[in-house]
């Protein structure tokens, strides 16, 4: 059974803003090893990436390109980014 995680009273509403609008992927751009790419991700997972990336010490485009170096072909980008804030969120 997997652990629910129990946010205190208006978390979701700060993560997710107030509107259904703000929970709308938004296009992201970034250099992978040279290479121009996009990413489509919510505003909060996008915010949250640049913080870990910050927290870390590690510029966007270097963890992002890490996150692409140990993702598997059965997986999108944008969803391994996901994956990373929400494992790194899970393990604070």
């Amino acid at each position: 059974m997997p652990r629910l995680l129990t946010r205190p009273r208006g978390f979701w509403m700060s993560m997710f803003g107030s509107k259904m609008t703000d929970a709308r992927p938004r296009k992201h751009s970034l250099t992978l090893n040279g290479h121009r790419t996009s990413v489509s991700l919510e505003d909060a997972f996008w915010q949250e990436f640049c913080r870990i990336a910050h927290d870390q010490g590690h510029p966007i485009n270097a963890l992002a390109a890490k996150i692409d170096a140990d993702r598997g072909m059965e997986i999108g980008l944008a969803s391994a980014i996901r994956l990373f804030v929400l494992r790194t969120i899970q393990n604070k």
